[in-house]
C-alpha cells in the first residue's frame, strides 16, 4: 500500500502535459509533504480530544496510553509522508541516496515502537507511584527499579532488531558481546560494581527514596533523593547533595532511622545530696508522670530509678520511648517531659545539683585576712 500512493499521484500528474517532469515531481513531493503536515495536525488534535474525553473516566490507564502514543502517532504520519515523498523523488531521479528508503522505513517503525513502549513505561511508573492517582500506590523505589529494567530490555531488544535489519547476524553480535563483555568487565569493574550494588539495593531494599539514612562507617547522613544504577543521591541536613557510589553500600553498615518504631528519651538528672530524703518520692512521681503521659508508649521499656552516687549529685536515670517518630514532634514531647520533671523536683523542695566543692578546715587553723562574717577585712 505504501508503494501505491506516489505511483497514483505520479500517474495523475502525467495528464498535466504543460509541466516538465521536474516540476511534476516537485509538485507531487510538495503535495505529499503538505498532506503529511495536515494529517499530523489532525491526528494530534484527535488524540488531544480523546485525552480530554477519557480524562473524565475512572480508568487512568487509557489516559496514560493516549499520552504515550500522541507524539509517536504524529511521528508515524511524518515517517510515512517522508517515505512517500522520497519514493516519488526516487522514481524520477533514481538517485542512490533514495535506495536506503526501505531500510529507513523499517528502522523508523522500530524507533517509533520503542518510543511508544518507553513512553507507556514512564506513564505507568508515574501512575503506580502517585498517591492521588491509585488507591494503593506502590513504593517509588520498586516502581523505579522495574521501570528502568523494562526500559533496558526494550532498548537492548530494539538495538538487536536494528542490527538484524541492517544485515548483521544477531548470533554473531551475541558471540562478540560474550567475548567483549569479558574485556569490558575488567576495564569497567568499578562501573559494574556500582551497577550490581544498585541492583542489590533494589533487591534487599535497606532504604528507599525519602528515607533518612546514616552510616557509622562513613560520613554519610541525609535523606535519599534518588537511587540510580550507578549513584545514590542523598540530601544532607544542610541541604547539600551527596552522591554515593552504589558499591559503597555493599561494604558499609547503614542505619535507617526512618524505619524506627519509636524515639527514645534517655536522660540522667542529678539532685543534691542534701535532698536524699526526697529521692524516693521524686522517682515515684516521675515514673507516674511518664506512665500517664499521652505521648509516651508504655508498652515499651520505661525506667525511672535512682542510678548512682555521683561526685556532686544523686543521679536518676530516665528511660522511655515516645509514640511518635517525627523529629520535630519528638523534641516537643521531650521538652514537655523535662519541664514536668523540673516541676516535680521543685514541688518536693529539692533542687538540681551542679558541680560543687566542699573545703574542710581542721580545728585550730585560722584563716588570716577574714573577719568574723567571712569577709575580707
Amino acid at each position: 500500500m505504501t508503494e501505491d500512493v506516489p505511483g497514483v499521484m505520479m500517474g495523475f500528474m502525467e495528464n498535466w502535459q504543460g509541466l516538465s517532469g521536474t516540476w511534476r515531481v516537485t509538485l507531487v513531493v510538495f503535495v505529499l509533504v503538505l498532506m503529511t503536515a495536515v494529517t499530523a495536525f489532525i491526528v494530534s488534535r484527535l488524540v488531544l480530544w480523546l485525552e480530554r474525553r477519557f480524562a473524565n473516566t475512572n480508568n487512568l490507564w487509557d489516559d496514560a496510553f493516549l499520552h504515550a502514543v500522541r507524539k509517536p502517532a504524529m511521528g508515524m504520519v511524518w515517517l510515512l509522508g517522508v517515505y512517500w515523498a522520497a519514493d516519488a523523488a526516487y522514481r524520477y531521479s533514481e538517485a542512490e541516496i533514495f535506495q536506503a528508503n526501505e531500510h529507513l522505513l523499517r528502522l523508523g517503525f522500530i524507533w517509533l515502537l520503542v518510543w511508544t513502549l518507553i513512553g507507556m513505561i514512564k506513564q505507568g511508573e508515574q501512575l503506580l507511584s502517585t498517591p492521588g492517582k491509585v488507591q494503593r500506590p506502590m513504593d517509588y523505589t520498586t516502581v523505579s527499579a522495574v521501570s528502568k529494567l523494562l526500559r533496558a530490555v526494550v532498548i537492548i531488544t530494539a538495538v538487536l532488531i536494528f542490527m538484524q535489519s541492517l544485515g548483521y547476524s544477531i548470533s554473531g553480535v551475541l558471540a562478540f558481546g560474550g567475548v567483549g563483555g569479558i574485556a569490558i568487565g575488567f576495564a569497567a569493574k568499578d562501573l559494574l560494581a556500582n551497577f550490581f550494588g544498585g541492583f542489590i539495593i533494589h533487591l534487599d531494599r535497606p532504604f528507599k527514596v525519602g528515607d533518612w539514612i546514616r552510616s557509622p562507617d562513613r560520613n554519610i547522613e541525609g535523606t535519599v533523593e534518588h537511587i540510580g544504577w550507578r549513584l545514590t543521591t542523598i540530601r544532607t541536613f544542610d541541604k547539600r547533595p551527596l552522591y554515593v557510589p552504589n558499591a559503597a553500600f555493599t561494604t558499609i553498615a547503614v542505619e535507617n532511622p526512618s524505619r524506627m518504631s519509636n524515639r527514645r528519651i534517655s536522660e540522667t538528672i542529678g539532685i543534691r545530696y542534701s535532698d536524699a530524703r526526697q529521692m524516693a518520692a521524686v522517682v515515684a512521681e516521675i515514673r507516674t508522670m511518664l506512665e500517664s503521659h499521652e505521648a509516651i508508649d508504655t508498652s515499651q521499656t520505661l525506667i525511672v530509678n535512682f542510678l548512682a552516687f555521683n561526685a556532686s549529685s544523686l543521679d536518676i536515670m530516665i528511660y522511655a520511648f515516645t509514640k511518635t517518630t517525627e523529629w520535630v514532634k519528638f523534641h516537643e514531647i521531650k521538652q514537655d517531659v523535662l519541664l514536668r520533671i523540673s516541676q516535680i523536683v521543685d514541688s518536693h523542695g529539692a533542687e538540681f545539683a551542679f558541680p560543687t566543692s566542699t573545703l574542710h578546715v581542721p580545728d585550730g587553723i585560722e584563716l588570716s585576712g577574714l573577719d568574723q562574717q567571712g569577709q575580707t577585712s
